[in-house]
């Protein structure tokens, strides 16, 4: 395959869900000019040949339908290995991939593929729907008492300059003073750079009636954002798996809201965004 720019890859498995994933990734590609790679996985490398012509006429008709062109890509292995591995040979910008919802995402995938989004280097745009508006013009920011919340200012820089989106600031409401404390250094510090780099946004406060994660999806669904901006759990194991299971229900909300994951960075880079936001 010829040298592509920084791709957006889709996983695919011939499903719906994954052409309504291919088109989200059609309108990044329209507006960040990168690449599409559909990437199919089989168990057998018997299987390769066969399934790379059936991909190839899939993306022959797909761009007679989106007038969009995509490179298939066909690998041995499994969903939780290979999808990371693909991208990082391809230096991939993101993933677009699909979910059934909660029950499929718990079905099919499972706490594993969290693993994986939390594991990968580049950002996992989770969908289940095809897309609503060509980009994301408004995009929740859930704030809480992690420090790696600050990790998220790089991306919201990167989807402002790109999407011109406006950002809601969703700061999660909590009693222990210790934590309140954190949560309003991290808004000051966001609320900071959004300002020094001139990013429209506003300030929401949740009023702490249910989890954070439910209170975030029924706000995303109030405001009508186009995206979830959320941080995954950094390297889950299975004394993680609560924590896990409360990230999967925003990553699979039951609005159908994309989602973009961001993976934790090591401490020292996240100090290093202090340059960028005061």
């Amino acid at each position: 395959m010829e040298n592509l720019n920084k791709p957006i890859i889709v996983p695919w498995d011939f499903t719906q869900i994954s052409q309504f994933a291919f088109e989200h990734a059609v309108n990044l590609s329209n507006i960040l000019k990168k690449d599409i790679i559909l990437l199919h996985i089989v168990e057998n490398s018997a299987d390769i040949e066969s399934s790379f012509e059936k991909l190839k006429l899939k993306t022959q008709e797909l761009k007679k339908i989106f007038m969009v062109s995509s490179h298939p890509v066909v690998k041995t292995g499994n969903i939780f290995e290979t999808i990371k591995e693909v991208s990082q040979e391809y230096k991939a910008e993101m993933v677009v991939m699909g979910t059934h919802g909660i029950k499929g995402f718990q079905k099919i995938i499972g706490s594993r593929a969290l693993k994986v989004i939390a594991n990968s280097k580049m950002p996992f745009v989770v969908i289940q729907d095809r897309p609503k508006t060509p980009k994301f013009d408004t995009i929740v920011f859930p704030i809480d008492f992690r420090t790696e919340n600050k990790e998220k200012v790089s991306y919201i820089h990167y989807l402002s300059s790109n999407f011109n989106a406006k950002f809601l600031l969703f700061k999660r409401k909590v009693n222990d003073k210790g934590f309140k404390k954190k949560i309003a250094s991290n808004l000051l510090y966001v609320e900071t750079f959004l300002k020094n780099n001139d990013i429209k946004y506003e300030i929401f406060n949740a009023d702490g009636k249910m989890s954070f994660e439910k209170e975030t999806v029924n706000f995303s669904k109030e405001q009508g954002a186009d995206m979830i901006l959320v941080l995954t759990t950094k390297d889950i194991n299975f004394l993680d798996y609560l924590i896990a299971a409360r990230e999967q229900y925003v990553i699979a909300n039951p609005e159908k809201i994309p989602v973009m994951c961001i993976n934790p960075k090591p401490a020292k880079l996240a100090s290093g965004f202090r340059a960028l936001g005061g």
